[in-house]
């Protein structure tokens, strides 16, 4: 597809190991591609809850009576589906991160290729945007955005050096953000270091940490007995909190044992972690950092 070429997706849908009757949620409509896969399995009393925040995703929305597509982040999961009658579902896939056409949309400001305006926001009504925060945070705030989720060691002299340049005037675009962080980056580690400083960004921007936590928490309540999450992320952060979750159904501490020293938890690991072929990345190159994990509701 144009818009987004799904990641994994025999894999991801597979996963699911959809009942034909189920009711089932994809949290990261996007393209509409894993959607699409899922609604080849279910027959005419089957159900699909989609959700995407971002408005040009509702472009993409599937005229089928099953299909019905939320124009919510996924961190709000259980109002939606509770709204539209959903107590419970047979399973739920989320394909984390940003979509193709957003990366591609130049104006968006997702990617180092183009030089746009700072935004980055994956719901454009947000207020928070890549602007407000270069131009507003403080530099301790900034030097934790670059170490947290840009996991960057050069976070405090960037944070220096952003608020340095600032006050001379405001940095609008994506080149002069480039521009200003050049001088402390090695040549041949620039683009790695760029990737790492929009990442930290837009994960900022959009409370994406805080949003898979809250997801997932709610995770356990929505699905049946037997119901499976198919859950596919690209960075260490996502994929930590998302691998602790599956085996711990938390994420600090460990979980209570009884008296036979048993450990209950919500889900049990279904098969390894899956990566993609080669080939698939060699198709769809921002297949490449992909790992997808499978559990079942206990």
């Amino acid at each position: 597809m144009d818009y987004h070429n799904p990641v994994l997706l025999e894999e991801t849908v597979e996963g699911l190991n959809i009942k034909e009757d189920g009711v089932y949620v994809d949290v990261t409509f996007g393209g509409g591609g894993h959607s699409r896969e899922i609604l080849k399995h279910l027959n005419k009393e089957g159900k699909l809850i989609a959700f995407d925040q971002d408005y040009d995703a509702l472009l993409n929305t599937i005229d089928d009576p099953r299909f019905l597509l939320i124009n919510e982040n996924f961190r709000y999961i259980k109002r939606f589906l509770r709204f539209h009658g959903f107590k419970k579902v047979d399973g739920i896939l989320g394909d984390f991160g940003v979509s193709s056409h957003q990366f591609d949309k130049a104006e968006r400001g997702f990617s180092t290729r183009f030089d746009a305006n700072l935004d980055m926001r994956m719901n454009q009504q947000d207020k928070l945007s890549a602007y407000n925060l270069v131009n507003e945070y403080d530099e301790t705030d900034l030097r934790k955005v670059f170490w947290q989720y840009g996991e960057l060691r050069q976070a405090p002299i960037f944070a220096r050096t952003i608020v340095a340049e600032r006050k001379n005037k405001p940095i609008k675009t994506t080149e002069q953000l480039k521009k200003v962080l050049k001088k402390h980056m090695p040549e041949r580690r620039e683009n790695k270091i760029l990737a790492q400083i929009y990442q930290a960004i837009r994960i900022e921007v959009n409370q994406e940490i805080e949003a898979l936590k809250e997801f997932l928490m709610q995770t356990e309540e929505l699905l049946e007995k037997g119901g499976r999450l198919s859950l596919i992320s690209y960075h260490s952060l996502e994929d930590r909190m998302v691998k602790r979750y599956i085996r711990d159904g938390m994420f600090e501490g460990q979980p209570e044992k009884d008296v036979f020293g048993n450990v209950e938890v919500p889900f049990k690991r279904v098969g390894k972690l899956i990566i993609p072929t080669q080939k698939e990345i060699n198709n769809n190159n921002r297949a490449r950092s992909a790992k997808l994990r499978i559990a079942e509701r206990i």
